[in-house]
């Protein structure tokens, strides 16, 4: 891919299996945040937050992975490097970022800093990051106590740091981090420091290298050694990493320019400090802060450890701009670290970088749209972490710590999971943890930049050191057997279409490796999550938020209430899995060009099995106090609906208007009968006419052909005639169409809440269009109003195909009530245009993802930072939720991708 280009070549070459020039092996892949996870949480109750808090990380010993400012590491994170600073105010070194933990925000965990990522090329060749530091203390109380104050506010949005008055008066730096590798392991670093303030500032910036400890938790490991020097020669300070055990960092070298000084400490924890007992080192992991802070003889004097940092004490003029170099090589006998091909490396990787995006990006977006678009991709790229969990040995505990509390079981049904590799996180604070249905539009982004890398990723969570051998895929960490939408079918063959468009090339091998592990889900899918055996899916959660009235995630806590046994037949499982069946049936396709016989019966099962799917969502009723099934009638919408075991058994529909019932759109397929023997074999052909002869009452209902050419077809749940009716639902600004998407409930319950009484237990819910008012599921129920993506990208998705197939002719109005007609491909690209335009500056110059904040839409040096927030306000567009969830809001670049063509 873009092999045309330097990077694109080189690129390739890291790809390839029989060359050691790997320009991947070193990469943004520390976390920003490993306090407060599930891998790092031994407690009883499973209270990650509580169990290791940012306050404890600075002294405490990470068993799993590490974090850091602007951090890289090799791929298995053995050796790490990243920006420590203080500002000489805060009450410690700032050496990762503070946020709220999941009980102190209003919507949940959320990070409480400023920080952007401005570039990086797919290999890490290039990257630049940009940190706002302000002049004086922190206000991490400030920042807790106010937002614990305004979770009992309605309504009441998060405090954010910009908030409290900290950057008045431009009282900050800018710190800005850039990369450049002179070789896949000589990597040169340039720490830009920035006073923005009128006045003069003091910082210490402190470049820290340092190795994971891997030795504390077994007996008799090796540990490796950092041990430092001073070139007078050249006023150069050299800082030398040794792992004896460990080829792959044998040796490597920290050069720094002109340092005052060189700190080392061990990187183990204090336990006097944390636990009243004995250290095993007189320098522990928080020595330096405490040197610095409180003046302690916490510091090695032999300058040897396993933690350093290399220490520049500054001051910056009104406006002056500093900049600090070192380099991290593998090159331990460089003569001038920093002579003039350090600083020729950066604009040969600039320039290359450049070339690689120009090939990539649209040449007909504007500058501010590839501005946009190559943000999204430096996010996704900045986003690949190292992940590091071994279920069994987490559950057994260390043999030199305490055996665990007996009473931990998370996760004790994903003993096989073994997890040790870079993966693409939906954000490195928040979620420095994979999640499954987000891994999957990541892929989808990755698949224009890095196709390899978009194609490993897809196939991780279908390895069977992932993969639970029953055929589940692990959701995330704080519950692996949650559910998440099944969308590796749909990514693969997205992934398959964007390599053939881009390259020409047509990776069967890949979408055939997919295919066969995705039947072993689609089997757990039909065996686990479909009760009644009906073809009507539960499914749960499903990574929705609890945007149901009822909390999906826990259905226990409302059977206790009533003191009944419910089930609940879910509109978007069993509209996720009639969608699953349908790509499954293209993929089969795709595959039956190469392989016919192989492949034809299997095409013809998930034809068949989308068909009864479809019978289920359209036609399964139970009589008991009036017809009750997914579909209603008399609303032309599609809901969820309750199976109370009583006596007699209630069936309740859950009359919510949201995007469940939009979902049911999604399933969507074009097929030609007519050359089916052309393509796949005549033995399907046969199979689907047999089929169609014996149940001509369900084809009638999935299927609509043209009058010009019966053979080809439309399949869905819904014809051209319902498919209407849910669409002026969707497309009327009074109830989901809002200025920037589709909102995630209808705003008609914004002044009459939605209400549902079931034997005596009253249920409510009302739109809100940033965080929801109700806590009753937790700060994390945020799907109740707002735009969110992925959905949008769907649907998008979906009217594109409806088009595809409909064609010009088939027009609804848009809005709804505004008198305009606009085909289907029409109104797709208003609503790409809407999305996009989150980001966009407005005809007042406002960009609307920075909602009100004055300084981010007036301030030059704030005002082009692009932020990719998890959800956005359902009227206004503002950002909401984790400010960094370049994962799924990364989807914008392809959106741009999308746009061009049109």
């Amino acid at each position: 891919m873009n092999s045309q280009t330097i990077e694109g070549q080189r690129l390739e070459i890291s790809r390839s299996n029989d060359n050691n020039e790997d320009w991947l092996y070193w990469g943004p892949y520390l976390s920003e945040r490993q306090w407060g996870t599930v891998r790092e949480d031994y407690s009883e109750d499973g209270n990650a937050w509580n169990y290791f808090s940012h306050d404890q990380s600075r002294s405490r010993a990470y068993r799993w992975g590490e974090d850091g400012l602007a951090g890289i590491s090799d791929p298995e994170q053995k050796l790490c490097f990243s920006i420590s600073l203080w500002n000489n105010n805060d009450p410690i070194i700032k050496e990762r970022l503070f946020g709220l933990t999941n009980s102190e925000g209003n919507h949940g965990e959320d990070v409480k800093e400023y920080y952007f990522y401005l570039d990086s090329s797919p290999t890490h060749s290039y990257m630049k990051w940009l940190y706002k530091y302000p002049h004086n203390a922190f206000p991490y109380e400030n920042l807790v106590q106010e937002n614990e104050r305004r979770k009992s506010i309605p309504g009441s949005l998060e405090y954010e740091l910009i908030d409290t008055g900290i950057f008045n008066n431009d009282e900050y730096f800018d710190v800005e981090v850039e990369y450049a590798k002179a070789s896949p392991s000589d990597l040169c670093v340039k720490v830009n420091i920035r006073n923005h303030a009128d006045h003069s500032a003091k910082i210490k910036v402190m470049p820290t290298l340092w190795f994971r400890n891997t030795w504390s938790w077994f007996e008799n490991v090796e540990k490796p050694m950092l041990k430092g020097d001073f070139r007078s020669d050249i006023g150069t300070a050299e800082i030398y990493a040794s792992a004896s055990s460990d080829k792959s960092t044998s040796e490597m070298k920290l050069y720094c320019q002109t340092p005052n000084d060189i700190l080392f400490v061990e990187n183990e924890s204090n336990k006097k400090k944390l636990w009243q007992t004995e250290n095993n080192t007189k320098y522990p992991k928080d020595g330096i802060n405490d040197y610095l802070i409180h003046q302690s003889d916490s510091i090695n004097p032999d300058k040897e450890g396993t933690k350093s940092s290399a220490l520049y004490d500054l001051e910056l003029q009104a406006g002056e701009i500093k900049t600090i170099k070192v380099r991290l090589s593998n090159n331990t006998n460089l003569e001038n670290p920093f002579s003039e091909e350090f600083d020729q490396t950066f604009e040969n990787r600039i320039n290359e970088c450049n070339e690689f995006y120009n090939q990539v990006t649209p040449q007909q977006l504007s500058d501010e749209q590839k501005m946009i678009q190559r943000q999204a991709y430096a996010g996704m790229l900045w986003s690949k972490q190292y992940y590091h969990y071994v279920v069994a040995d987490w559950l057994k505990g260390d043999p030199t710590q305490p055996t665990p509390p007996l009473g931990r079981s998370r996760n004790s049904q994903w003993q096989h999971m073994y997890a040790s590799n870079v993966i693409s996180m939906p954000d490195a604070w928040e979620y420095p943890w994979f999640a499954a249905w987000d891994l999957c539009f990541h892929t989808v982004i990755f698949s224009r930049i890095d196709i390899e890398f978009a194609k490993k990723q897809l196939r991780l969570l279908t390895n069977e050191w992932y993969m639970s051998p029953n055929g589940a895929k692990p959701a995330y960490e704080w519950a692996f057997s949650d559910l998440n939408p099944p969308l590796h079918a749909w990514a693969a063959l997205k992934i398959f279409e964007n390599e053939e468009e881009i390259t020409g090339n047509k990776d069967y091998g890949f979408l055939s490796d997919i295919f066969n592990h995705c039947l072993m889900n689609f089997t757990w899918w039909v065996n686990r999550v479909d009760e009644e055996n009906n073809n009507l899916f539960e499914g749960g959660f499903l990574g929705l938020d609890n945007i149901s009235v009822i909390n999906r995630s826990k259905l226990s806590d409302f059977e206790n209430a009533i003191g009944k046994k419910v089930t609940m037949n879910q509109s978007d499982g069993t509209s996720w899995m009639g969608m699953f069946s349908l790509k499954m049936m293209e993929i089969a396709l795709k595959l039956g060009e190469q392989n016919p016989s192989e492949y034809s019966h299997l095409a013809s099962k998930f034809f068949q099995h989308f068909v009864f799917i479809a019978d289920a969502m359209n036609n399964v009723e139970h009589k008991s106090n009036g017809k009750v099934k997914l579909w209603d009638d008399s609303d032309g919408f599609y809901y969820d609906f309750l199976t109370i075991y009583d006596n007699p058994t209630q069936y309740v529909s859950i009359k919510l208007k949201s995007i469940i019932g939009i979902i049911a759109l999604f399933p969507i397929a074009k097929l030609n009968h007519g050359v089916l023997d052309d393509s796949c074999s005549r033995k399907l052909k046969e199979k689907m006419d047999w089929f169609i002869q014996q149940h001509p009452e369900l084809i009638d209902q999935v299927k609509t052909t043209k009058e010009d050419n019966e053979d080809e077809m439309l399949l869905s749940f819904v014809n051209p005639e319902r498919l209407k009716i849910i669409l002026q639902k969707v497309f009327n600004e009074s109830e989901f169409l809002s200025p920037h998407g589709i909102r995630g409930i209808s705003q008609i319950y914004r002044d009459q809440p939605f209400s549902l009484s079931i034997d005596g237990v009253t249920l409510t819910e009302k739109y809100t269009p940033a965080e929801s008012e109700d806590q009753t599921f937790g700060g994390n129920s945020n799907w109740r109003g707002p735009v969110w993506f992925p959905i949008n990208f769907l649907f998008i998705e979906t009217l594109e195909k409806y088009h595809e197939f409909l064609g010009d002719d088939f027009k609804i109005e848009y809005p709804t009530n505004s008198g305009k007609q606009l085909s289907l491909k029409e109104i797709a690209n208003d609503l790409t245009n809407r999305l996009i335009g989150i980001f966009e500056k407005n005809t007042h110059g406002k960009r609307p993802f920075h909602g009100e904040n004055s300084t981010f839409q007036e301030n030059s040096t704030w005002q082009d930072l692009i932020l990719y927030y998890e959800y956005f306000h359902g009227d206004n567009g503002a950002g909401i939720g984790a400010s960094h969830q370049t994962g799924w809001t990364g989807l914008v670049a392809e959106l741009l991708h999308r746009n061009q063509k049109n």
